[in-house]
């Protein structure tokens, strides 16, 4: 019976990976208009996060960035927390997402300076559910362990080396997506004058 349970958790556990191991042409993220899947997660300093309770206060902005060896990912949140006043003094929240543990969240306020919430997403839930996890090819993944010092097998929670396509979403207090920058190029980022600009129309 033992053995039985165990062959059934391990094609389980095969079945779930299989089922995001998308490629990234193949990944389509949450389209706008659509209600936010709801999360929890464990932010930098070891606390938890809800984004229902953070949606109780107004407005979110919800970032997904792959980590702190990524140079793009590191201008792009240093680019956020430069203007971080403009996006709160409208009453809004500002999370950033990627899958490295707490320890490497650290690493990242580090050296981008962010004063606003990382949040650690455990086993790639928050990206499966707002489908932007895809997994790299394996020339990637080697440039991005090696040349970037990714370590993308020790800094997240499994061995599969997934990663978030970089994509930023904004949820409106009720709950439902109401912007979103979506693009497979990891290069192509949200800018802090197109979030403001839409933000500001909310009023």
């Amino acid at each position: 019976m033992r053995t039985l349970i165990l062959g059934l958790l391990i094609l389980f556990t095969f079945n779930v990976n299989a089922q995001n191991d998308k490629k990234v042409e193949e990944v389509r993220g949450l389209a706008v208009g659509v209600q936010a899947p709801m999360f929890h997660a464990m932010a930098a300093d070891s606390t938890q996060l809800y984004l229902d309770s953070a949606l109780q206060k107004g407005f979110v902005v919800i970032i997904f960035y792959r980590g702190f060896w990524c140079p793009v990912c590191n201008k792009h949140l240093s680019s956020i927390q430069d203007s971080l006043k403009m996006i709160e003094d409208l009453g809004v929240k500002v999370l950033a997402i990627s899958p490295e543990k707490p320890e490497y969240l650290n690493k990242m306020a580090e050296k981008t300076d962010a004063e606003f919430t990382l949040l650690y997403d455990e086993n790639y839930k928050i990206a499966t559910a707002y489908d932007v996890l895809y997994t790299p090819k394996k020339g990637q993944t080697f440039v991005y362990n090696t040349l970037l010092g990714a370590k993308l097998k020790k800094t997240h929670s499994d061995n599969s080396q997934q990663l978030p396509i970089p994509a930023t979403y904004i949820i409106s207090s009720d709950g439902v997506i109401v912007w979103r920058q979506f693009d497979p190029d990891y290069h192509n980022r949200s800018s802090i004058k197109e979030i403001v600009k839409f933000l500001e129309k909310q009023d």
